[in-house]
């Protein structure tokens, strides 16, 4: 994993799958409170006036200068779970998150916060 403190340095970065295709723009970074690493990145995808926060995770990704290369394809990405760009992800929403990425998710705490 790559440190955390440098997770605000990340904003704007383009955010690739393994091809190099480009999935969005990173936005925020959702960290695992229980080790407080980041988990989670909320990527700017759609069009202009159409835009949303889509939850890509950070397991196994690589920071470069001018982007993001996370592990999973552009495709897996596009049914994902989104929030609006001013949204919040809600306790509740968690779970899908975890779900759609066949990640493993233990209830009743907050998992995620966003940095």
């Amino acid at each position: 994993m790559f440190p955390a403190e440098n997770i605000r340095d990340w904003r704007t970065l383009n955010v690739v799958d393994p091809d190099g295709s480009k999935i969005g723009t990173l936005e925020s970074v959702y960290v695992d409170t229980t080790t407080d690493q980041p988990f989670f990145a909320a990527v700017i995808t759609g069009f202009i006036g159409r835009r949303q926060l889509t939850f890509v995770p950070l397991t196994g990704a690589t920071v470069s200068p001018d982007h993001i290369t996370v592990t999973v394809s552009k495709d897996v990405t596009k049914n994902a779970p989104s929030i609006d760009t001013d949204g919040e992800l809600t306790v509740e929403q968690e779970p899908d998150v975890f779900a759609h990425y066949s990640l493993p998710y233990t209830g009743g705490v907050r998992r995620l916060a966003r940095r």
